[in-house]
């Protein structure tokens, strides 16, 4: 049981990760002058239905956390619009903090906004997919020993990685590159930039 949860769960990422390069390339077909650097905020959309849908898809279809109880339609229709509800709050409160984090409040609110639509799409969506609209159940998974399955630690791990990412990705934005110290990192870079570069030549057989 557990190897097959290990496949399934491998599956899944690696699906993700599929759906992500697809959302690179298959846009271009159909939007004219679409690349990532040009039309950024419309790769973040389109990334992010991307992913939710993948997410979807997957958890409906392997169905980690099935129950076997039976639901009515109304139960399921009040969890679905929940589950909005809380992506729509997620997106919101992650705004909140990048703002308070020192992103422009009033200039770039799309583009902060959306960057908050694709975090909580690699943090926010998978938990409601697995764990659904069940705040006791977030709390117990993202708590020390609350892990009670290989899908929940995976959950864990996915999660606080985009966070970890997230801020690593951020950190060297409001550095103005004109200290002595960031000067020396930029100039370290250069010089093992061409150290390697000729090293690549010679190593090429002629």
């Amino acid at each position: 049981m557990k190897n097959t949860d290990i496949k399934r769960l491998l599956y899944t990422h690696l699906l993700c990760i599929f759906s992500i390069i697809l959302s690179i390339f298959i846009p271009s077909f159909f939007l004219e002058n679409f690349s990532i650097l040009e039309t950024h905020l419309t790769w973040l959309c389109i990334c992010s239905i991307f992913v939710t849908a993948v997410n979807l898809v997957l958890y409906l279809v392997v169905k980690p956390n099935a129950s076997s109880k039976r639901s009515s339609l109304s139960y399921k229709v009040t969890r679905f619009l929940k589950c909005c509800i809380y992506f729509l709050m997620s997106c919101f409160f992650f705004h909140v903090i990048f703002v308070l984090y020192g992103a422009p409040l009033i200039e770039l609110v799309l583009e902060t906004f959306l960057f908050a639509v694709i975090l909580s799409t690699f943090t926010t969506v998978p938990c409601l997919c697995l764990l659904g609209p069940n705040l006791k159940a977030w709390l117990r998974v993202f708590s020390r020993n609350g892990v009670t399955s290989i899908w929940e630690n995976s959950l864990q791990i996915t999660t606080i990685s985009s966070f970890i990412g997230t801020w690593l990705g951020a950190f060297p934005i409001p550095l103005d590159w004109e200290r002595p110290w960031q000067m020396a990192v930029g100039r370290k870079y250069k010089m093992c930039r061409s150290l390697y570069v000729p090293g690549v030549g010679l190593g090429t057989p002629q």
